[in-house]
């Protein structure tokens, strides 16, 4: 079982070593003139110029106040692209204790985040040594960070979970675990019980002994206004008969990273108790190598009636997507949001920090992209091209999952999903699908390496001002 995690800022009571953040350019002609420089201390300012130490951003000065107290200085850019997480390299940098920021930094809130996200370590296997903690800057909203933070760390550990620990069952008590935080309820169908109204579910994980399953989690249900989230749970992801090489399956525990960012938007959601009816559907399988496992050529029904060609068993998360989708339109939310680790077109087109998004509705994509740029959690929208959406027609299904050719992947991904979403005028569902990578291959300010909760609070965000939450400072 994955605990929850429990980041949290120390007591304002504490005193807290002092940490001064300066853009190099700044404390070079600080240096020059000390007596113009009353927003940095002038005992850091003698050191470095006494040590000849060069300012660059990403780097961190110690010094010694005339009161004998250690003090830093931590160098970052303040240009028109800096990233606002870069406070929380801090974390990574200072050894354990207890700090606080001289002055508030630009977008506090947002440095303050990243340094708990920052302190975050997937330490499960081995231990890590204590992270550095902080005194959170006056004003900033310490309640619903530290629930951000730990919405996020904690399907961190999810993605970084191997999947001899991380099954369709660990997955399904994880979601029970945040159901029973938060008063929600869940109901599960598992197995041979899934054929006759989940049949795609059904053929991706009959395959694995672990059986498949279709988790349904409510809160609040009776709420005038509906969100529907939707994760792709593949607690791991072979190809199926069409198997993987070994360079491609190596992450492939990732491939829950759908699921766990849903797990943790809807988790903010509850904590902050927005306005609205929330359902969360997490379709949860294996895509395993067996006797039983479904086969290219192969053609089902869904639960939409579309039947569906099997082209490539390595599609398999749309799949499930699709049969999950079906099931969450038919109450016609009044936005229906799906995350998904589903192609690697994807990452070729915008690599792995920079989520493509797909909509119809024009509105809606000018919101994510102006939360996502609010929040530092950037996605890009990418086009639902129609002139494609033929691709999808099947030889013997009516439609294909792995149309032949390979080209625009993502984008016919999205039209697959798109089938399977109830577009009548009637619905007024507003649909939205974001093929995330769910990993940092690198770590950055406040993004270790490991998984990573792409989207989750952009969503959380937007969810914010279109249903109304109650103040959680």
């Amino acid at each position: 079982m994955v605990d929850l995690p429990k980041l949290k800022f120390a007591s304002p009571k504490e005193k807290g070593v002092m940490v001064w953040l300066a853009e190099p350019q700044n404390f070079a002609a600080a240096m020059a003139a000390p007596e113009k420089a009353a927003d940095l201390p002038s005992e850091a300012l003698a050191f470095a110029a006494t040590t000849r130490f060069e300012a660059k951003a990403g780097r961190l000065l110690w010094f010694v106040g005339a009161d004998g107290a250690p003090g830093a200085v931590y160098f970052v850019d303040t240009g028109a692209a800096a990233d606002p997480f870069q406070p929380a390299a801090l974390a990574g940098l200072l050894p354990s204790g207890v700090y606080r920021f001289a002055t508030p930094p630009g977008k506090a809130d947002l440095a303050s985040l990243a340094f708990l996200l920052g302190s975050h370590r997937f330490a499960r296997y081995k231990s890590e040594r204590e992270a550095p903690r902080l005194i959170a800057p006056a004003g900033v909203g310490v309640k619903e960070i530290e629930s951000i933070a730990n919405s996020v760390a904690f399907a961190r550990d999810l993605i970084d979970t191997p999947a001899n620990d991380l099954g369709p069952d660990e997955l399904e008590a994880a979601i029970q675990a945040v159901a029973d935080r938060f008063g929600a309820k869940i109901s599960v169908i598992r197995g041979e019980k899934l054929a006759r109204d989940f049949p795609l579910i059904h053929a991706v994980g009959k395959g694995s002994p672990r059986a498949p399953r279709l988790v349904d989690l409510r809160w609040k249900p009776k709420r005038a206004r509906q969100l529907t989230l939707v994760g792709k749970g593949v607690c791991f992801d072979s190809g199926g008969l069409d198997i993987k090489p070994e360079s491609a399956m190596g992450l492939m525990k990732k491939d829950m990273g759908g699921a766990a960012a849903a797990i943790a938007a809807a988790a903010m959601i509850m904590a902050a108790d927005v306005d609205v009816a929330l359902r969360l559907i997490v379709p949860i399988v294996e895509n395993s190598v067996s006797g039983e496992a479904f086969r290219p050529g192969d053609v089902y029904s869904s639960r939409k009636g579309l039947s569906v060609e099997i082209g490539n068993t390595d599609a398999e998360g749309r799949l499930i997507l699709a049969d999950a989708l079906a099931l969450a339109s038919e109450e016609k939310p009044e936005l229906l949001v799906d995350f998904a680790t589903l192609t690697g077109a994807a990452r070729v087109a915008l690599g792995p920090d920079l989520p493509p998004f797909f909509t119809d509705d024009e509105a809606l994509a000018a919101d994510i992209a102006r939360h996502g740029a609010a929040v530092n959690d950037p996605v890009w929208r990418l086009p639902l091209w129609q002139a494609y959406d033929s691709k999808l027609d099947g030889k013997v299904g009516q439609i294909t999952n792995a149309p032949a050719g390979g080209m625009a992947g993502a984008i016919t991904a999205a039209l697959f999903l798109r089938r399977f979403v109830d577009r009548s005028a009637e619905s007024k569902t507003s649909w939205v699908h974001f093929d995330i990578y769910g990993w940092t291959p690198a770590a950055k300010p406040g993004r270790p390496e490991g998984g990573e909760a792409q989207v989750a609070r952009l969503i959380f965000s937007l969810a914010q001002e279109r249903f109304g939450a109650a103040n959680l400072r």
